[in-house]
């Protein structure tokens, strides 16, 4: 080719080039980027080069064409690569992430072309303030209005745009409203200095009244690892990020991967390096799944342009991005259909699939079974998980009934792989079974049958215990979004995003999910959800974000909800530490580390926190006074219900206070001093001790090492003084008090004996004592009040267990023994005031009848009525109203308050009337001058009742007093309550006793009458005879 001939190949190609070029505006000084693309066979490159050489016309550069592509025919196309010093144009690499930096692509788009390294994208949008001058700019494509104003706006950039160096073009890609937006891609060939990019924008910002966001490609760029995908688990990985220039702003790395974008921070798999100004880069020490995507280095710059006239920011965004490939691996579950093959006889055939179960995954693996006898491989995919089938045929036969076993074996794209057996557990034939049932199907002795669960993570399991028994179902169901939100409490510190920010959505999402209790009310929900706050505890250090704070309190509060009772008394299958022992221990520890404010306080769970060497918080009407030589926060945390789900490692003692936790910082820590006032669930009875105890997380249980308890005088309050949690103990059983019951067995065995032979006393000398009126209701009242004094004491003998008789035995002999002692004391009544009246009335006589109708009305109507109505009045003797069933006697609920006032106050005021009616008659016998004969029987008998009624009033009257009394005194004050015990116990089991002592033995006329009866029963002796002859002879 001659001289000639190359001149004229070049001038054709500077016209065609120059008339790709007319029609554009730019600035004196402005650059401008034309391209032509050729597309030539390969043998025809040399002669090409060597015709086409770089020339120059004025300011019109011609550079010599340079092969950019390399393009090979493949079975999907052209399969091309950048040659070096080239990559994938960023619009191209965008839309297939794969084909990115200098990677082999199949050309599918007329956007694909390799471009120099060094030519950055930039796309922007201005935010025009005046869009008012350019509302053309909104109007249809198609007219001219819109053209007219769309070329003005392009002239305008690109006469500020041209004269960076390198300029390629710049297009106007549309238009928003909002104010104005114009939406725009420039590109340029050359690397772009960041100050000239500012400088240029501030330029167009201001002359279009304008504010600029923009982002570039091709200022930063990444180097990835070498030899891509790389092998999952991979340590060690490099991600190198290298800005052209300082573009004095420190880089921000993120990724975007299937689960959402995430910033990378340092972390327990990724560490963040600045090397320079112009240099960072991320080190993975182990690569998974959750590091496959597209990784971002953002440099971001930002100028305020503005002035008193006018809103002007410049914001820039360098961005170099590329995607991370790994060759995944599986987490694989197998099963079988059916789980549990049974063969009914030796010669069944059965056939079995072996099913293994992966995560949809963009990973291409081949699988592979091994195991005799497998055929029929299928694979199908659901919503969330791809299916891999074998089928095997199993012969029943006696040798073949072996546990026999498939193998799935999955490979990745780098020939990792990753295996699961799957046994093939037959029921020979004879051999036993728990049968189907429901969801479940037969299942082998010994083994557990396992089923996936329904719109749900996790498994239900179901045990066939070798007695052919199915046991309890346990489901390890676990709500989707709950599952979710554990999972990302487990990553949460490994990079991917920073802990703080991460414990912030966890926690709000934790919340969302537990605020509907019906949706976790199952023990692994909640399980799930104490291990969330479990995880997150171990992870963090501090938690200073307020809202990361409220929503751990919300979550922590809704799982203490009323509705979970249920969920959290199941056992752990997993761990001998019950559930709530975890949640408390996790609650206090992230409670220690939060910043709190006393504001912070949800329904279940409340805070307070206070300062100084003595301050106290009141939580749930519980204070807690903590005084220490430092000056420490105090943080008090008090639980609602956690008390019931709390292991109670003594039968004796059930927890009666709400459980209150302290903590405190390290400066307050030394010689500390507790002071606990606890609201008690459940009032304490005066018989009833109580103890402070703390929880002990080394034996997993309730300890009262530390604690002192307040005594009867403080029994809510509770000094301690070490930090933890505190609660109170109330004994399930009264105090004992040693040797009562003995006492009260052989007291009311005597009393009984006693009755019943004073009894047979009045039997047999009732002829010869009863001999005036008052007399016979002296004896009468004598006989009725032995006769309920007898009931009553064989009613107390036969409820004096009360746990080992029915509710109904024990109503009873609280109602017989509320009647019988109160007729006791209205006998007494009937001949205090029979005996008054006599007295006041110069024993004015009244007939046997009236007195006997008067006393049987007093002595059994009057406390009739009143147990009848108390028992109407109170549930109809509803238990706990009426009587209790700890004691078999009326109810003591206070001062003035429950059943025990309808017999004190009648008994009180019987004694009153009793004392009285002594006074009076003592008075009259002393002052009355008896004169006639007549009346001195009648004075006798009077003495004799009078006699009666001032022993009896003590002995009935006197162990109630003291019986009130112990309704009183608290049986933890001390020695003078036991000796008020004793007094009662005394004096009451031994009434009949001192009533044969007393009234019967003790009366004069009634031992003379008893005398005389055995007398006359008796033989005489030679010496009776004598004396009885001397006397009659004498008479004679």
């Amino acid at each position: 080719m001659g001289p000639s001939t190359i001149l004229y190949t070049r001038m054709w190609t500077f016209l065609f080039l120059y008339i790709l070029g007319i029609n554009v505006c730019q600035a004196d000084n402005s650059t401008q980027m034309l391209y032509a693309k050729l597309i030539i066979d390969k043998n025809a490159i040399e002669n090409i080069t060597r015709i086409l050489k770089s020339f120059t016309d004025n300011n019109t550069v011609v550079e010599a064409p340079v092969m950019t592509t390399a393009c090979t025919n493949g079975p999907g196309g052209k399969v091309c690569q950048c040659k070096p010093g080239h990559r994938w144009n960023d619009t191209f690499c965008q839309s297939n992430p794969k084909c990115c930096g200098d990677a082999n692509c199949t050309l599918n788009s007329a956007d694909a072309k390799c471009v120099l390294n060094t030519t950055v994208t930039i796309t922007g949008s201005l935010k025009i303030a005046k869009a008012n001058d350019y509302e053309n700019c909104l109007k249809g494509i198609q007219t001219k209005e819109y053209i007219s104003c769309r070329n003005n706006l392009t002239t305008q950039m690109k006469t500020v745009y041209s004269t960076l160096r390198g300029f390629d073009f710049l297009n106007i890609t549309g238009f928003r409203l909002g104010s104005l937006y114009v939406d725009f891609i420039m590109s340029v060939a050359s690397t772009v200095n960041s100050q000239t990019l500012i400088n240029n924008s501030e330029a167009i910002t201001r002359s279009l009244s304008a504010s600029l966001d923009m982002e570039t490609a091709g200022v930063v760029r990444l180097i990835m690892p070498n030899n891509m995908p790389i092998p999952y688990a991979a340590t060690d990985q490099n991600i190198t990020c290298i800005a052209e220039e300082d573009l004095g702003t420190t880089p921000q790395w993120s990724i975007t991967n299937t689960n959402g974008e995430y910033d990378i921070t340092n972390g327990t798999v990724s560490t963040v390096i600045i090397l320079s100004p112009t240099e960072s880069k991320i080190q993975l020490k182990e690569v998974t799944e959750l590091w496959k995507g597209t990784y971002l280095c953002l440099y971001q710059q930002t100028k305020n342009c503005g002035n008193a006239n006018l809103t002007c920011t410049i914001n820039i965004e360098h961005k170099g991005s590329a995607v991370l490939d790994v060759a995944l691996m599986p987490n694989i579950a197998v099963f079988t259909v059916p789980s549990f093959p049974r063969c009914k006889t030796e010669g069944d055939v059965l056939q079995v699939a072996a099913q293994c179960d992966i995560n949809n995954s963009t990973e291409p693996y081949k699988v592979t079974w091994n195991g005799d006898g497998l055929k029929d491989y299928s694979t199908t995919s659901g919503d969330k998980t791809q299916i891999y089938t074998a089928q095997k045929i199993i012969s029943c036969g006696v040798n073949n009934t072996n546990q026999a076993t498939a193998l799935c074996i999955f490979t990745n794209r780098l020939g990792q792989n990753k295996s699961a057996s799957v046994p093939f557990n037959i029921i020979a034939a004879g051999e036993k079974f728990c049968p189907a049932e429901g969801d479940w199907g037969d299942t082998k002795l010994g083994f557990t049958s396992v089923l996936k669960c329904t719109n749900s993570a996790g498994l239900r399991t179901r045990k066939c215990n070798p007695s052919e028994k199915w046991e309890d179902e346990v489901s390890g169901c676990v709500n989707s979004d709950l599952y979710t939100v554990l999972q990302n409490a487990v990553i949460s510190d490994i990079g991917l995003g920073s802990l703080d920010k991460n414990a912030e959505t966890i926690f709000s999402n934790l919340n969302n999910v537990t605020q509907n209790s019906g949706r976790i009310n199952t023990f692994a929900n909640v399980n799930a959800s104490v291990e969330v706050l479990t995880t997150m505890s171990n992870k963090l250090r501090t938690v200073d974000d307020a809202t990361t704070t409220t929503n751990f309190l919300a979550s922590s509060s809704n799982l203490l909800d009323e509705s979970l009772e249920n969920s959290w008394k199941t056992p752990n299958p997993q761990s001998n530490q019950t559930l709530a022992e975890k949640y408390l221990w996790t609650v206090e520890k992230l409670i220690a580390i939060s910043n709190i404010s006393n504001s912070s306080n949800p329904s279940n769970i409340n805070i307070g926190t206070c300062s100084g060497k003595t301050c106290t918080n009141t939580v749930f009407d519980a204070s807690v006074t903590v005084k220490s030589s430092g000056n420490g926060t105090v943080k008090t945390a008090g639980f609602k219900y956690l008390q019931d789900y709390l292991p109670n490692t003594t039968n004796a003692s059930n927890i009666n206070s709400i459980v209150v936790s302290t903590t405190t910082t390290e400066g307050g820590k030394e010689n500390l001093q507790i002071t606990i006032k606890f609201p008690l669930l459940t009032p304490r009875p005066r018989d009833v001790s109580l103890q402070c105890v703390s929880w002990n997380y080394n034996q997993s249980n309730w300890t009262a090492e530390g604690c002192v308890w307040g005594g009867a005088s403080k029994p809510d309050e509770c000094i301690c003084n070490h930090l933890t949690s505190f609660a109170i103990l109330m004994s399930r059983y009264p105090i004992e008090i040693p040797y009562m019951t003995e006492i009260t067995y052989a007291g009311l065995s005597v009393s009984v004996v006693s009755l019943v032979i004073s009894l047979l006393i009045e039997l047999t000398v009732w002829s010869k004592v009863v001999k005036t009126n008052t007399l016979h209701l002296r004896h009468t009242a004598h006989v009725n009040i032995s006769l309920c004094l007898l009931v009553a004491d064989c009613c107390f003998l036969a409820s004096s267990k009360p746990e080992s008789i029915s509710e109904i035995w024990c109503r009873i002999s609280a109602l017989l023994k509320h009647f019988c002692y109160l007729a006791m004391f209205f006998w007494m009544l009937s001949l205090s005031t029979t005996l008054l009246h006599q007295a006041v009335f110069l024993f004015h006589k009244v007939g046997k009848k009236t007195y006997l109708r008067f006393s049987l009305i007093l002595g059994y109507v009057c406390p009739f009525l009143i147990v009848f109505i108390t028992f109407l009045t109170n549930n109809a003797g509803a238990q706990g109203v009426y009587f209790s069933t700890k004691t078999c006697w009326l109810v003591y609920s206070g001062i003035l308050k429950g059943t025990i006032y309808t017999f004190i106050l009648p008994v009180g005021i019987i004694v009153f009337i009793n004392l009285f009616a002594m006074v009076v008659v003592i008075m009259k016998l002393l002052d009355h001058k008896i004169t006639e004969k007549s009346h001195e029987k009648e004075i006798q008998a009077a003495k004799t009742v009078l006699r009666s009624v001032i022993l009896l009033t003590p002995i009935f009257g006197l162990p109630w007093i003291f019986g009130f009394a112990t309704f009183s005194l608290d049986l933890t004050a001390g020695a003078v309550t036991l000796a008020v015990n004793y007094a009662f116990v005394l004096l009451n089991a031994f009434q009949g006793l001192l009533i044969l002592l007393t009234t019967c033995l003790g009366d004069r006329m009634t031992r003379e009458a008893l005398r005389n009866s055995f007398r006359k029963k008796a033989p005489p002796t030679i010496s009776e005879s004598s004396t009885k002859l001397e006397t009659t002879t004498k008479k004679s």
